[in-house]
């Protein structure tokens, strides 16, 4: 007899619709007000270092993520009313596909 899965809440949480003028340490600030924060990932575009509006901030317990999710996620910061939720794990993409031309042709790849 198979046991129903357990759904154990991670601590890592995925915030989104940032102002792209938000720190690190902004979000260090206010994810503080629900408890301990172990780490704080803004993502940034590679080219130009300017933020995506989004990143990532691991709580120190599920519980306080859980805190953190309630109090945070819709309020408004920066004029925007930010989404928080449990972070996914990062889902695997295909590589890539076949490449279309300029014309909209497919090509081989070549490597």
């Amino acid at each position: 007899m198979l046991l129903p899965k357990k759904t154990i809440m991670s601590s890592k949480l995925y915030v989104g619709n940032l102002s792209f003028d938000a720190t690190e340490n902004d979000l260090q600030d206010l994810f503080a007000t629900a408890g301990t924060v172990q780490e704080v990932i803004l993502i940034q575009d590679k080219l130009t270092g300017k933020s995506k509006g989004f990143g990532f901030v691991t709580m120190a317990t599920p519980e306080e993520a859980k805190k953190a999710i309630s109090q945070i996620n819709g309020k408004s910061v920066g004029g925007r009313a930010l989404t928080v939720n449990e972070a996914r794990p990062k889902e695997d993409r295909p590589s890539g596909g076949p490449r279309r031309d300029f014309g909209g042709q497919q090509r081989e790849r070549r490597y």
